[in-house]
């Protein structure tokens, strides 16, 4: 494929125009040019692009610049930061350019490469005690990699080679890629083909000999902004009626005719009023918008599924399990909060007090627990047979079942300790105040040696993680995302072999005569 004059001009020298965005975007992967390096490279790179993005019903024209969205551009920003000062967690060479790629675009090529994501998850989620947005992606990828090759054995497809062309293009570059699994889905009860509209799936709307157009949308869709490319796929179990829903491909940000939809979240307009201490983290924060397609181009050199609607399920499960280990990342935001709630206990002058000591463990043994289940999932992944490893599946669906729940205990633990302060705290501004503040300063102490501001400081940190605008990556985010708790619960009952744990127990019981197979 040549890529000129605005033109996609295949080997029958017929043409399909496409936008200026994706002319540049093409031509840079072609040329291998203003790779990506540091975290200013990165945000950067986010500059001067032709976005479509609705906020409070107004057009973002800088979303570099908008004070409520830098937050979690910075947050991307922190995994290349990572990958500069420890290589070793956050990168890992690669098969497609023998060279050290950032983890989040790496293929698991081991156990052991499984593990780091992991720990490269926790790390992430301590220093920025947010959604760092790159899951998604990493998630979708290495799902991607396994599924295309057994989709091209079956059907003798190019899916995979496309895909690797794909993969080393973007690891070169080193560019953000996202992922666009949840379809808003309209009727539940209703199949895809089955939906009085069908825009309510994404699916194929138009089809030339050079590609394929897409229509549809996609719900909470996680650094989205942020990302340079986005991985479009279904969203669940597919049937033949559904093959014009079976749709893989790569798609720009800031292709021609996706208009994107900021999620409000709560607390969020506190990055807007200026200051830095009732934002609670004003360094970082998560994003989710509503992504709109109307007929999007996605040209057959980035197609990777076109109507093998048997591989959906595939897809799908590989990345649930993938992305359910992923929830990892919440230990390391558990371990932030953690330490925000000893803290407060130590500003308050209780620390040493032994039910504040059996509450900071209990915190503790919740989020090891649910460190220790992605961790083992992680250690437990086995080959596919792509040679690209999978972790293990029923270990990730406990851990993600242990996020729905434990995140929660944990919030509830660091407001008991930080005390009703943490929901009456008056605003920054009124500490600023020249008639009120020095009574703020002066009734809101608490231990002599501890400055007042120190005090309202993690007080409002405690307050972002548990009820404001992190809360909804850390909180809500836990129940819903990656499949909400009744999806995991399935798949575990799926998995626990019960009929051979019951043979176990017959077999110890002396119990014989049963049919036990």
């Amino acid at each position: 494929m040549i890529v000129t004059e605005g033109f996609l001009v295949n080997s029958k020298e017929e043409r399909t125009p496409i936008y200026n965005s994706q002319l540049v975007l093409m031509n840079k992967l072609a040329t291998n040019t203003q790779k990506i390096v540091t975290s200013e490279d990165y945000i950067n790179s986010l500059r001067d692009r032709q976005l479509k993005v609705f906020l409070f019903g107004e057009l973002v024209e800088d979303i570099v610049e908008h004070p409520m969205i830098r937050p979690s551009i910075n947050a991307v920003a922190e995994t290349y930061d990572l990958a500069q000062r420890n290589p070793e967690l956050a990168s890992e060479v690669s098969p497609f350019t023998n060279e050290r790629v950032n983890r989040f675009l790496h293929i698991a090529q081991s156990k052991e490469e499984v593990v780091k994501q992991s720990q490269m998850q926790r790390k992430l989620g301590q220093l920025t005690g947010t959604c760092f947005q790159r899951c998604v992606g990493m998630d979708a990828l290495n799902s991607l990699y396994s599924t295309t090759y057994e989709m091209d054995q079956k059907h003798q497809t190019n899916y995979h080679e496309r895909f690797k062309e794909f993969m080393t293009e973007m690891q070169r570059q080193n560019v953000v890629i996202g992922g666009a699994m949840t379809d808003v889905k309209g009727d539940r009860s209703l199949a895809p083909h089955q939906q009085a509209d069908p825009d309510l799936f994404v699916h194929i709307s138009k089809r030339t000999e050079e590609g394929v157009y897409i229509t549809g949308a996609k719900a909470h869709q996680t650094g989205c902004l942020n990302s340079h490319w986005l991985l479009v796929m279904p969203t669940m179990r597919l049937t033949e009626n559904d093959k014009d829903f079976a749709i893989v491909g790569a798609i720009p940000v800031d292709a021609k005719g996706i208009t994107y939809i900021y999620g409000r979240q709560s607390c969020d307009t506190r990055s807007m009023e200026g200051g830095s201490i009732d934002v609670g983290n004003a360094q970082f924060g998560g994003q989710e918008a509503m992504v709109i397609f109307d007929n999007v181009f996605i040209p057959n050199e980035l197609i990777f599924m076109d109507g093998e609607y048997e591989f959906a399920s595939m897809l799908v499960g590989r990345f649930t399990c993938f992305h359910r280990r992923s929830y990892v990342c919440k230990s390391g935001v558990g371990d932030v909060l953690i330490g925000a709630a000893a803290t407060v206990a130590e500003y308050n002058g209780v620390e040493k007090a032994s039910h504040i000591k059996d509450k900071l463990v209990e915190m503790t043994h919740l989020n090891e627990t649910i460190y220790g289940t992605a961790i083992a999932s992680s250690h437990q992944a086995k080959p596919t047979e792509s040679g690209a490893y999978l972790p293990d599946d029923m270990l990730a669906n406990v851990c993600k079942h242990h996020v729905t729940k434990y995140p929660f205990a944990l919030a509830q633990l660091a407001q008991d300790l930080a005390g009703g302060l943490v929901a009456t705290l008056p605003s920054e501004q009124d500490f600023k105040n020249e008639e009120v503040g020095k009574l703020l300063d002066k009734y809101l102490k608490g231990k002599a040696d501890i400055s007042t501001e120190n005090r309202m400081r993690i007080l409002r940190l405690i307050e972002n993680m548990t009820m404001g605008r992190n809360a909804v990556g850390y909180l809500t985010e836990s129940i819903h995302g990656a499949g909400s708790p009744q999806a995991q619960r399935i798949q575990m009952g799926r998995y626990m072999n019960i009929e051979a744990k019951k043979t176990l127990a017959k077999k110890l019981a002396g119990i014989e005569g049963e049919n036990n197979s």
